[in-house]
């Protein structure tokens, strides 16, 4: 049975952008890096506070990814944060893009959407309890 969410898969396509947004703007924090030979890529290993992780592929020239229209496959990669306001505020004070603020109509909590350097939507989800 399932016990845990462990990681996420994520290709990229400019290694230094890449890497600046997930541990200079999202704050992940490193855990390993390789650059794989055989596949002229780099493997970047990433850990998210609560323990997830993410793998971050980088490849040159992947092919684009579809998304709009919504495109079946991975929607977005939502982060929970404790304060939306502050997290936006510390995005947008990072030079990065972000919609406003809105409101979940089923749960009512607030989110906001930015996205990495590649276009992949990226959620941030007022938790209450996230820290």
């Amino acid at each position: 049975m399932l016990t845990a969410m462990h990681h996420v898969a994520i290709i990229a396509s400019d290694y230094a952008k890449a890497k600046h947004f997930y541990l200079d703007i999202l704050g992940l924090e490193l855990i390993a890096e390789h650059y794989q030979v055989h596949r002229d890529s780099y493997k970047i290993d990433l850990r998210v506070p609560d323990g997830v992780q993410i793998e971050l592929f980088v490849f040159n020239n992947p092919p684009p990814r579809p998304s709009y229209p919504e495109a079946s496959g991975l929607r977005h990669l939502a982060f929970a944060v404790a304060d939306i306001e502050l997290a936006r505020a510390n995005i947008v004070a990072l030079g990065v893009g972000c919609e406003e603020i809105r409101v979940d109509p089923y749960t009512e909590l607030r989110f906001c959407f930015l996205a990495d350097p590649d276009g992949l939507p990226i959620e941030l989800y007022e938790v209450k309890s996230a820290i």
